[in-house]
């Protein structure tokens, strides 16, 4: 291994002193004055910064020689600065772990609010589903009181013809309200026109519901004393067809043989076509020619 000598061993570290001593010296410079222009380092600076070491490195050696050694102690400002930036890094790092932390707390918090957040809305949901059956449930109550009251036996209008009108434009609508309203019209105008109408469109709620039963009923009140209304034939036959339905052929045919006595030489042809095809499908036996009779 190469071994360097001694004097370029010393003259080493003069240069490190030196390098260190103009570092420090700069270090206080700066910290008191403002910045200086950088320094252009040409061969004649360079040269002189070079006899400026040397005599350096004599002057040491000088003074180590004669039991003096050279002590380079520290610049205090340097060093209270070294201090204070050591404590700065110590409180940056402080403040570095509070904001990891608070990220850490907020990213929580963000987490939490986004599911409460969903929660809310699951709730606000079920909610407005909740209120919706409730509401549903009382309009329903409401509907079922109302259907399964008593049924009144006053006029709404105070005359027959508009509570039928009414009753029968409501039936075309709401039939469970409708049929109602035909039985008020039945109960507030006994032993009228219109109470017989209104018996009679109420036996054609009836077989529309699947109540057989109920509508011949209605239509046996609504055919009492064999009335001469224009709505009379149609109900006949649809009168023997509730009987019918109801296992009750004898008196369907009855019906229709009454038809052919009261209302077939006035009732329309399509209703007559309508009878002989009823007859037909019940099977009930052809009337006998009988003179006609006038309804009533």
């Amino acid at each position: 291994m190469l071994k360097l000598p001694a004097a370029l061993h010393s003259r080493n570290a003069l240069v490190s002193v030196l390098g260190v001593i103009l570092i420090a010296g700069t270090t206080t410079v700066v910290a008191q004055t403002a910045p200086l222009e950088p320094i252009q380092w040409d061969k004649r600076r360079l040269d002189q910064l070079d006899r400026n070491v040397r005599r350096l490195e004599r002057a040491v050696t000088q003074r180590n020689a004669a039991g003096q050694p050279v002590i380079i102690e520290p610049d205090v400002e340097v060093v209270a600065l070294q201090g204070r930036v050591g404590l700065m890094d110590r409180r940056l790092a402080d403040m570095e772990s509070t904001v990891q932390r608070v990220n850490g707390d907020l990213e929580r918090l963000t987490f939490q609010l986004d599911e409460a957040t969903r929660d809310n809305a699951a709730l606000s949901t079920r909610v407005r589903d909740a209120e919706g059956r409730i509401r549903a449930m009382e309009q329903a109550a409401a509907r079922d009181a109302e259907l399964n009251a008593p049924i009144p036996t006053t006029s709404p209008t105070g005359d027959a013809a508009r509570d039928l009108t009414a009753a029968a434009r409501l039936a075309a609508t709401d039939p469970a309200r409708g049929d109602r309203a035909l039985q008020t019209v039945i109960a507030a105008w006994p032993d009228t026109p219109q109470a017989q109408e209104a018996s009679s469109r109420l036996g054609d709620l009836r077989v529309s519901a699947g109540d057989h039963a109920g509508a011949v009923s209605a239509y046996a009140g609504a055919l009492r004393g064999w009335p001469a209304a224009p709505w009379a034939p149609a109900t006949t036959l649809e009168l023997a067809n509730a009987l019918n339905a109801t296992d009750r052929k004898t008196q369907a045919c009855t019906a229709l043989t009454e038809f052919a006595r009261r209302y077939a030489e006035a009732a329309t042809p399509a209703v007559r076509t309508r009878a002989a095809e009823t007859r037909t499908r019940i099977g009930c036996a052809a009337p006998a020619a009988t003179p006609a009779r006038r309804p009533g």
